[in-house]
């Protein structure tokens, strides 16, 4: 992978704690990308950040570091017990991604990590909290839910981490992120980060009214969308979308690919048609349950299921590695998620491809597209012979949603308190301190994989 997408800033020169270095090398991680050069010197002095930069910069990195080196450099009494910090999220995708990277970063701290978010897991979910945990990350709801049930408190929360703010809003949490919020510590007793992919002015009152004069962290970039995205438009009439889709795959051969739809419907319809015409696919929407849903983004990380056809639930939160094509079978009607549809591929300093439909139907949004983001994008009629003819009828999608897997636990299992690689006070209780164990052991104890070598 290229890397021209980072800075000359490494990670070894901003003073972190011994344990998270250790985390970042088993990682293979050495230099900071720019928005981790920028927001983690602000952060690791103790004052809060609002940071914007395009997604798939590596902003979760960021604030979990910061996160971690607070709370392990940072004693607490013996008789407090946690969460010490919350990080919440929009969407269950991006939860599980955040707890994803917190366990590899945070493997040698000796800290335990909940995943709380709806849709499964409830009991599980539920014991992860009884047990304690140090770091609490899930969508709001849920922890409200588990919140209400004094399951656990807030009381001691040290660190609080907004992410994708702007999608907050979009999807109307933001009466919940401030009731999550006037329950904690105020906010000059506590270390505040806001990341999101903009900075809008509804975000920017938010930050002001919940964080201790934050400063402003922009990674700019001379266009909205992914530098090294290659964008294509072609303008179709809507009954020959199908023939144009199966024309570009046999075309592009690609082997990991999105496909963007608008409609829970239409996203049958096309994987339906896919799997006629022998293409291995399958659906990623709002109504897959949870269990189903982390069983197919497994798949289709470990290159397993070559194609996801989603709705807008995935243009968010997933950092899957080596994505070479994004399709927009339907553009969208926000011009704000074709930047989010797109940005899922060339992450991390790849490259990557973006095909965008016109139809008949969904041709009114290219206006305000191209506006937002200051761009024409290279468009043409589609090409005749690229419309495939010889279409199979659309397999029959009935059971679709029948087949579902176990549902694996999620969060921490341990006692939950600091462990001993870092400064909590050695009075209370704590979880086993995976800071004893090793860099590079072997078995068990072993930091999980660094798949993709994505830096979050």
């Amino acid at each position: 992978m290229e890397q021209n997408h980072l800075s000359d800033t490494r990670f070894e020169s901003l003073g972190l704690h011994e344990s998270l270095l250790t985390g970042l090398q088993e990682a293979g991680f050495e230099h900071c990308t720019p928005i981790q050069a920028a927001a983690l010197p602000i952060a690791l002095k103790g004052r809060d950040v609002a940071g914007q930069a395009q997604t798939g910069t590596g902003k979760s990195a960021a604030f979990l570091l910061a996160c971690m080196h607070r709370l392990m450099t940072n004693p607490v009494a013996a008789e407090k017990v946690g969460p010490w910090a919350i990080v919440l999220a929009p969407t269950r995708e991006l939860a599980l991604q955040i707890h994803k990277d917190a366990e590899r970063l945070g493997w040698f701290t000796g800290m335990e990590f909940a995943c709380i978010y709806g849709g499964t897991g409830y009991e599980s979910q539920r014991k992860a909290l009884e047990k304690g945990t140090d770091i609490l990350i899930g969508t709001p709801g849920r922890i409200i839910d588990f919140y209400k049930q004094r399951v656990f408190s807030l009381d001691n929360i040290e660190v609080c981490i907004l992410d994708e703010a702007d999608r907050m809003f979009d999807m109307g949490f933001i009466a919940d992120i401030r009731y999550l919020l006037r329950r904690m510590p105020p906010p000059e007793e506590r270390l505040n980060m806001l990341f999101s992919a903009t900075l809008s002015e509804r975000v920017r009152e938010l930050a002001y009214e919940h964080m201790n004069d934050p400063e402003s962290v922009q990674i700019e970039s001379d266009t909205i969308t992914a530098d090294k995205v290659r964008q294509t438009l072609y303008h179709v009439e809507n009954n020959q979308k199908i023939g144009l889709l199966l024309g570009v795959l046999r075309q592009q051969e690609p082997t990991r690919t999105l496909i963007f739809v608008n409609t829970k419907r239409d996203a049958d319809k096309v994987t339906g048609y896919l799997l006629g015409n022998d293409i291995k696919a399958a659906v990623i929407s709002g109504d897959i349950p949870q269990n189903k849903r982390e069983q197919l983004l497994a798949k289709f990380q470990a290159g397993e299921l070559p194609i996801l056809v989603a709705t807008d639930v995935a243009a968010r939160g997933l950092h899957i590695p080596e994505v070479s094509h994004v399709i927009n079978y339907d553009l969208p009607q926000d011009a704000e998620d074709y930047v989010h549809r797109i940005g899922r591929t060339a992450r991390a300093g790849a490259t990557g491809d973006a095909i965008s439909f016109a139809c008949e139907s969904y041709v009114y949004s290219l206006p305000d597209i191209e506006q937002y983001i200051d761009q024409k994008i290279p468009s043409e009629m589609a090409p005749p012979e690229l419309i495939a003819e010889d279409i199979k009828p659309a397999a029959r999608m009935d059971n679709r949603r029948s087949s579902s897997g176990g549902s694996r636990s999620r969060g921490g299992s341990g006692g939950g308190r600091r462990g001993n690689g870092g400064g909590r006070g050695n009075g209370g209780p704590r979880g086993s301190s995976r800071s004893s164990r090793p860099a590079g052991s072997n078995g068990d104890a072993a930091p999980p994989p660094n798949e993709g070598g994505d830096q979050s």
